[in-house]
């Protein structure tokens, strides 16, 4: 799979929080591929990441603008507004577990959990066929990576060229091909 990722250059910083389930599970899961795909992400792997070091600079670094991705009624939605604050690095953190497991990250982690979050509304399905998906609307780790690229790319906040992005998701989709040939 790794010889379909093209690193790219992102002006968001991406920080992926991985469940240690997760993270023992595979090392060709959705979360790896999104940080091997961008050259502005890091992984860090926790449940409870209040008294973490290395989140908490990035939260205490004046110069970041934070944001959790994670759905909520009070959640901006990035369609139809931008996160982007002027000289501030808009620093993204994005869960990369099951639905479960996310929330119990969000409730270990007050500092977090306090964040704005960001959403979106999509009318794409997961191409995750072998990994069944709690609603029509769940995305894997790397799909809802590109749609947050995509409508940042619209806000002029990333200058991703579009050809790009429609390659992003190629090590996820050879991945998922690979899958479901092993179980025919």
């Amino acid at each position: 799979m790794c010889e379909h990722i093209k690193a790219i250059d992102t002006n968001t910083r991406f920080v992926l929080l991985m469940h240690p389930k997760e993270f023992r599970k595979t090392k060709n899961g959705t979360g790896h591929f999104t940080n091997l795909s961008l050259n502005n992400c890091e992984i860090h792997v926790g449940i409870d990441f209040t008294k973490y070091e290395e989140i908490n600079a990035i939260l205490k670094d004046e110069n970041n603008a934070c944001y959790v991705l994670y759905p909520s009624e009070r959640s901006i939605n990035l369609n139809e507004e931008t996160i982007t604050r002027e000289n501030k690095q808009t620093v993204l953190f994005l869960i990369d577990s099951t639905w479960p497991c996310s929330r119990a990250i969000l409730r270990a982690s007050k500092n977090l959990d306090d964040l704005e979050k960001v959403s979106f509304t999509h009318s794409k399905s997961s191409t995750f066929t072998f990994k069944e998906q709690p609603q029509d609307y769940c995305l894997s780790t790397m799909e809802s990576t590109l749609c947050v690229l995509e409508l940042l790319n619209i806000h002029k906040s990333e200058h991703i060229d579009t050809k790009i992005l429609e390659n992003f998701l190629l090590p996820f989709e050879k991945m998922v091909a690979y899958q479901l040939s092993c179980n025919l």
